[in-house]
């Protein structure tokens, strides 16, 4: 048995463990996969991002830093490997009224303090609340996305040349066949790059990436907002500096969790929400419009070309601005169509078919399809995510609370000489249950001796602890004592610190 190790001795080769190859460097089939990967991701963040920068009412180069700047820095300090961070249109909503009623230093002055409010959160452990959002409405943010994605396309489709169609035709066709003759080569690459040569080859007329806007021609460079330092602009930026840091980290957080499930992984989300932040800061120091993880291009990334590592998410950003400054003109050529026909192929393979499967919805409980369905419809409604993410966890709240507030039963048992009745009660005691407990007593027939026995009940709340104090207070009324037995140990902590203390009657 060889000596145990000096504590210098184990803090080194715990530092040599962790400093040895990099996860992208296993093999040279996963460092392909990873570089074809990121290639194909930044390729789509380019439309997507000058779309965004519409939205914001921004220059379309500042989308493009920005999905530059989140993706680097992300690759470094995310939490959520291979997951692709850039501008979103989540956030352009959220921070668009701020760009056009106090101009753009003001827009950035937000980034920045909303990647601040995004550190501080994610070291507070918001992450840890992710644990309260129920399955049915991770189906429905799941689903939702979907149909957003597919939405966003529907547009690209409206009074255009005639050749789009079939070129949208051959790029899903090349998407789903391709894989079956080899997936060295990511499906959504070949049809990039094999339509593209068509097109400009035949010289078809139709929209391109170049359509959308012009395309950067050197990288940014850092800088501070142009707002005054003063209070009054700390008061007009925070609100929407807040509203940024929770959309941001709630889409984040529901997509590395979605991406969890695809990988069968689990990943840092307290890091992924400080991580987020840190991009953020970069990014507003670069003058850019602020980002969060984008789901369509995260499936792209792990769904459609397998990619596993931190390297994809890097080279999306380098081979973004790589793309845009040194292949502009090549990049712009690019068929809006064949983009479109990706991002229905992937929004088809994000929607949860199964979830909406007649046999599904049969077997499932009426409130879970009914949190499902509120969710979509939230975030279908308002393009926001948060929003539905919100109204759905509440809605599911609600429905569980009304579900287990039933569950709460009190039986009655008269000893032979009529002197004592045993309650026997039953059932989770907390706020919505204990509000009926009150009313299941006979306090006018019962005899002089009550026993209230909790061995198969448990407290949860002040509530409770009050609905038995309004018991004993009714009995005592009509001068009959009540003795309650069978506590377990964290009811009878909870009961004995606040009975007789919730209001002043008693």
């Amino acid at each position: 048995m060889s000596p145990p190790l000096s504590p210098a001795a184990a803090l080194r080769a715990r530092f040599l463990k962790g400093a040895g190859r990099p996860d992208w460097l296993a093999s040279p089939k996963v460092f392909r996969t990873e570089v074809l990967g990121g290639l194909v991701v930044a390729l789509a963040l380019i439309p997507e991002a000058i779309s965004f920068s519409i939205i914001a009412d921004v220059d379309p180069s500042v989308g493009l830093f920005t999905s530059f700047t989140m993706a680097v820095v992300i690759s470094f300090v995310g939490g959520r490997k291979a997951m692709i961070s850039a501008a979103t249109g989540a956030i352009a909503l959220v921070i668009a009224p701020l760009n056009r009623e106090h101009g753009f230093g003001y827009l950035v002055a937000a980034v920045i303090l909303g990647g601040i409010f995004q550190v501080v959160l994610g070291a507070l452990g918001v992450a840890k609340l992710m644990r309260f959002v129920p399955r049915s409405v991770m189906v429905g943010f799941v689903n939702a996305l979907a149909i957003l994605v597919f939405m966003a396309q529907v547009p690209e489709t409206h009074h255009v040349p005639w050749p789009v169609y079939p070129l949208i035709a051959a790029g899903l066709a090349l998407m789903v066949f391709f894989p079956r003759v080899t997936k060295v080569i990511p499906a959504p690459l070949v049809a990039i790059v094999t339509l593209t040569v068509i097109t400009v080859a035949a010289g078809i007329a139709v929209p391109t990436v170049g359509d959308k806007g012009e395309l950067p021609s050197s990288l940014p460079v850092p800088g501070l907002p142009d707002v005054p330092l003063t209070l009054d602009t700390l008061t007009t930026v925070a609100p929407y500096a807040l509203a940024f840091a929770l959309v941001g980290l709630m889409e984040s957080l529901m997509t590395a969790k979605l991406v969890d499930d695809i990988t069968d992984t689990h990943s840092g989300k307290t890091r992924e929400s400080v991580g987020q932040g840190i991009a953020n800061i970069v990014t507003g120091f670069f003058g850019g419009m602020g980002g969060c993880a984008v789901i369509g291009q995260t499936m792209i990334n792990v769904r459609n070309s397998g990619a596993r590592t931190r390297l994809s998410t890097f080279l999306a950003g380098a081979f973004l601005m790589v793309l845009c400054v040194v292949f502009g003109p090549v990049v712009s050529d690019i068929p809006m169509a064949v983009l479109v026909a990706v991002m229905v192929l992937v929004a088809v393979g994000t929607f949860d078919w199964h979830s909406v499967h007649p046999a599904t919805l049969r077997r499932m409980p009426v409130g879970e399809t009914l949190v499902m369905v509120v969710t979509v419809g939230c975030v279908v409604a308002t393009h926001n995510l948060a929003v539905g993410v919100i109204v759905g966890t509440l809605t599911a709240m609600v429905i569980f609370a009304r579900r287990v507030a039933h569950l709460a039963q009190v039986s009655g048992v008269l000893a032979p000489d009529g002197d004592q009745v045993v309650y026997a009660v039953t059932g989770e005691l907390f706020f919505a249950s204990s509000n009926d407990l009150v009313s299941q007593f006979d306090y006018a027939n019962d005899p002089a001796d009550v026993v209230i026995d909790l061995s198969d009940a448990h407290i949860w709340d002040a509530s409770s602890v009050a609905a038995l104090d309004a018991i004993e207070h009714k009995y005592r009324q009509r001068g009959k004592k009540v003795t309650i037995v069978g506590l377990n140990q964290p009811s009878a902590a909870i009961h004995d610190k606040l009975a007789g203390q919730l209001t002043g009657g008693h």
